[in-house]
């Protein structure tokens, strides 16, 4: 491909977008609204775009990955947000240590499962 790409950004979707919007703040993304129904979040030149729209097998079948340099670190911070007592159906998993490198894993309150991970 001879294309000059900038970035390549999901389009997930929200069961109640008012507290998936929440979560995703509090989580640590900023907020662009683009529309009534669609904002960008980003954080640190990465994102995706959450749509109020709920099927809920697209949702059950939607999947992120997000590598980070120190997931230890990471984990730590997001646990000590206190995600899984503010927001119903929030699930944060611990690591798992595999033979590619480490993950854990975070349901939004949507069920969109997030894989946050370090490759080897």
């Amino acid at each position: 491909m001879k294309f000059n790409t900038k970035s390549i950004r999901t389009f997930i979707g929200a069961k109640n977008y008012k507290i998936s919007r929440e979560f995703y703040l509090d989580l640590g993304f900023k907020e662009i609204k683009t529309s009534d129904k669609m904002s960008y979040f980003g954080l640190n030149g990465f994102g995706f775009y959450l749509q109020d729209y709920y099927v809920k097998n697209w949702i059950n079948n939607s999947m992120i990955f997000l590598e980070v340099d120190d997931l230890e670190l990471h984990l730590q911070e997001i646990r000590e947000l206190n995600l899984e007592k503010k927001y119903k159906n929030v699930k944060i998993t611990n690591i798992n240590y595999n033979d590619w490198g480490n993950e854990f894993f975070i349901y939004d309150p949507s069920g969109i499962l997030w894989h946050i991970g370090e490759f080897k």
